[in-house]
């Protein structure tokens, strides 16, 4: 017991109370409405044992072939919330964001004050991105593709033979493989420009040779090759690519435009940017060219879609780390070295580890855990899942349903269509839901044009046979559709409405 007390110091108490902060910010309600229809589809799987290739959740795209890129995921995540409930959910969402900042952790540089601030800024960063979706997944694991890379360049460690394998899972966990091979493409381009770069002037940096480069390049090729291993075979060669071009991506989900910097939550970002920028140019050290290209590559990603500040976070810390800590070891040397101007008392000495110190340490990540817990509890509980469902949720509008059932198809909100999947189906279908690949522009700026009550939305509602609809209460629909003939508000909260047809059935 003593020798376990004498090994507990106020370094490694800095760093177990540093993820238990993590781990305690990443435990949230799942309160993205994807999550339900991601759910719904794993326990589909689980049950008719056959992964789901052609859509069945929707009135507008039954029948149609699914990409169903995320159907691993889909199946954890069912088999969480079916064993452990929202408990499960939250407590998942924790443990991989905090694996995935200690392979950023051990990327960093410094003492562990500086590091600890840094992964908290990070983190900071990259919340906005935290949910129990499938994307969360491709968080960890671009974490885990870094770190392979940092023990390539900067441990020469050569770890590459994981990556193949590690694709495949991910191929099948998520769409998001294309952030490894972004990572891939951007230690390849940055190491060339370092070889560039020491024609001007060598760096004290390790740069890889050219068959190192040439190594990284082969690993890659026979990865993409590798993500014909699942269900969707060499369709996930250019799926991504796919998804991308859809032009309503851009237009109108939130995740997919450029941020906006004005609430707080999205201002680490730039904390973190104006951050590393400084340290770059205060440092003295010059930039490392794959830091540069990381940096800046994922920086404009970010820049272009909210939904990268994950992966930006990821790679900023440990440049920012290797920064400072290189700013912070210059000003302890300056400043000793002023001699008798501006005398310097002597560096205390670090403490002698003893075990009543030690017991102390322990006592403090007792309390820090403690409390932690305290904060961890309460999104894991039903009833406060419940409660939260019920302010940003059609509850109340699915309970009319279920009790009315109201015949014919169904027109509903955007961002309620997973919900919906997990309450209503397989009684009713959905006009649209979160799978924007699934529908396309086509039938996205169709569900546009109703929900903002456009010229022909009247049209579109008789061309998809839509015989009522389920909206956001105070919306433009539904204002229009109150004073549209043939349409009668039957159902009305605080958060939405139902209208249906005349003559149907309620």
């Amino acid at each position: 017991m003593k020798r376990a007390l004498l090994w507990f110091d106020t370094r490694r108490l800095a760093t177990a109370i540093l993820f238990v902060a993590v781990f305690a910010m990443a435990v949230r309600a799942p309160a993205d409405t994807d999550t339900w229809w991601h759910l719904r589809a794993g326990q589909t799987t689980l049950e008719s044992g056959r992964i789901l290739q052609a859509d069945v959740f929707s009135h507008t795209r039954y029948g149609s072939p699914w990409v169903n890129h995320s159907w691993l995921s889909q199946v954890i995540l069912y088999w969480l919330f079916d064993h452990f409930s929202y408990a499960g959910l939250g407590l998942w969402m924790g443990a991989v964001v905090t694996v995935a900042f200690a392979f950023v952790y051990l990327q960093m540089e410094g003492d562990v004050f500086t590091r600890a601030f840094i992964v908290v800024l990070a983190a900071a960063t990259s919340s906005v991105i935290w949910s129990a979706r499938p994307q969360l997944f491709s968080f960890l694991l671009a974490a885990v593709v870094a770190y392979l890379l940092y023990l390539f360049k900067w441990r020469r460690i050569n770890r590459l033979w994981l990556l193949p394998p590690l694709f495949v899972l991910w191929v099948n966990l998520h769409a998001g493989y294309a952030l490894g091979f972004m990572l891939l493409a951007a230690f390849v381009a940055g190491e060339v420009l370092n070889h560039l770069l020491a024609l001007v002037a060598p760096s004290d940096d390790p740069v890889v040779g050219w068959r190192g480069i040439g190594m990284v390049v082969g690993v890659a090729i026979l990865s993409a090759l590798l993500l014909a291993v699942n269900p969707n075979t060499t369709r996930m060669w250019t799926y991504y690519l796919e998804t991308v071009h859809i032009g309503v991506l851009q237009d109108f989900i939130q995740e997919w435009q450029s941020p906006n910097f004005h609430p707080l939550y999205t201002q680490p970002f730039i904390w973190l940017l104006l951050a590393t920028l400084a340290a770059m140019g205060l440092s003295g050290r010059r930039a490392d060219g794959t830091d540069l290209v990381l940096v800046g590559g994922f920086a404009y990603a970010a820049l272009l879609a909210g939904r990268n500040f994950g992966p930006f976070a990821l790679v900023t810390a440990p440049v920012l780390s290797r920064h400072v800590a290189v700013f912070l070891r210059q000003g302890d040397k300056e400043t000793r070295g002023q001699g008798d101007i501006f005398p310097v008392s002597p560096a205390p000495r670090p403490l002698r580890p003893s075990a009543r110190r030690g017991a102390i340490n322990l006592g403090l990540l007792v309390l820090i855990v403690s409390l932690a817990g305290v904060k961890v509890c309460q999104p894991l509980r039903p009833a406060f899942n419940e409660a939260l469902q019920r302010e940003s949720l059609p509850v109340g509008a699915v309970e009319w349903v279920q009790a009315h059932r109201p015949a014919g198809k169904m027109f509903n909100e955007y961002n309620w269509g997973g919900y919906l999947i997990w309450r209503l189906w397989p009684d009713y279908r959905v006009f649209v839901d979160g799978r924007t690949d699934l529908y396309g522009d086509e039938i996205l700026r169709d569900y546009v044009e109703i929900q903002a009550a456009g010229p022909r939305y009247e049209e579109l509602l008789d061309e998809y046979e839509v015989s009522f609809a389920l909206t956001r209460a105070g919306g433009v629909l539904s204002v229009v559709l109150g004073h549209t003939p043939g349409w009668q508000l039957a159902y009305e909260d605080h958060t939405a409405v139902v209208y249906v047809r005349d003559g149907e059935e309620r």
